[in-house]
């Protein structure tokens, strides 16, 4: 029985076997965030495997989705894959093959199949009035990959986004099972605003988003202050400003529409669990952060202050 399909936008599908047992299906790949072709294909999988961490359920099984130029080396593509399979491993799942193809420009991902209890599973809709938001990673990747390209982004800088980028969610996700989390889902290409819209809408209700607590990664406000804003920014902010609230302006207000890769989890949980799970968290190398509330719904789904 199909549990988690297209209907609600949410990270994956979910597929009940038994009363115990349901599986989730994923695929995502896109084409190079980083010159190096091992560190590409630790961040394209650790973006794949995210979605089952986003559903509360563990990777078990990944394919390689591949397509490479004739043109290049094809010792570059086996340390895309390479990349990719010590991220598979990381995260206890089993890499069975995959498939490739001839294409003008390299393009990396994952197939990925996850377990999860079907009682136990977590939705990107469901998050209940006075829950608290918990976002387990920094935001910036977007800008600080415009920086880089225009050559312009510290060493420091990226190694920052480089760590952020290629840590599994899978860490988070073990600490959040602890706890009664009411909805998630992982931050990505739509930015944090457009993920926390996806749960607000799906679930009926408003977010309150509090932007000085969101953290950040270093470098990224000089740069979006400079105005090294990625186009997908403006693409997430155009589809969006209808259904929000803004009492900020800004580069603050461009880090929300920021489009990020590999980023964290953004967690609706029961203010009882809040305060306990980000004690946990505050062991994880990413800073973990409180930013947010969930209330009844107001006139917009999102609102910044």
């Amino acid at each position: 029985m199909l549990l988690v399909g297209t209907e609600t936008s949410d990270d994956a599908a979910v597929y009940q076997i038994s009363e115990e047992l349901a599986v989730i299906q994923t695929v995502d790949f896109f084409t190079p965030v980083a010159d190096d072709p091992y560190l590409f294909g630790q961040i394209a999988a650790a973006n794949a495997l995210s979605d089952v961490y986003a559903m509360g359920g563990e990777p078990k099984l990944a394919l390689n989705l591949a397509a490479f130029p004739n043109c290049l080396d094809i010792e570059i593509l086996g340390e895309i894959l390479r990349g990719g399979a010590d991220k598979v491993m990381e995260a206890g799942a089993v890499l069975a093959g995959g498939h490739t193809i001839s294409d003008e420009e390299p393009k990396y991902g994952l197939c990925v199949t996850g377990f999860v209890h079907p009682q136990k599973m977590w939705k990107n809709y469901g998050a209940e009035p006075g829950d608290v938001l918990i976002l387990t990673k920094p935001l910036g990747s977007g800008i600080l990959s415009t920086a880089v390209k225009g050559e312009l982004a510290a060493e420091k800088e990226i190694q920052g986004a480089v760590k952020a980028m290629t840590t599994l969610n899978k860490y988070a996700a073990e600490l959040a099972r602890g706890f009664e989390v009411h909805s998630c889902t992982d931050v990505t290409g739509f930015g944090l605003a457009g993920h926390a819209m996806e749960m607000a809408k799906g679930s009926r209700i408003t977010f309150v988003i509090h932007t000085e607590k969101i953290p950040v990664l270093s470098g990224a406000q000089e740069y979006a202050e400079m105005g090294l804003i990625p186009a997908g920014a403006y693409r997430n902010r155009e589809y969006l400003e209808e259904d929000i609230e803004s009492r900020i302006c800004g580069w603050r207000e461009d880090l929300l529409f920021d489009p990020q890769t590999s980023g964290g989890l953004l967690l609706a949980v029961t203010p009882e669990d809040a305060g306990k799970l980000m004690e946990k968290l505050s062991g994880l190398e990413l800073p973990s952060a409180v930013i947010g509330e969930v209330t009844e719904k107001q006139k917009n789904f999102l609102v910044f202050i």
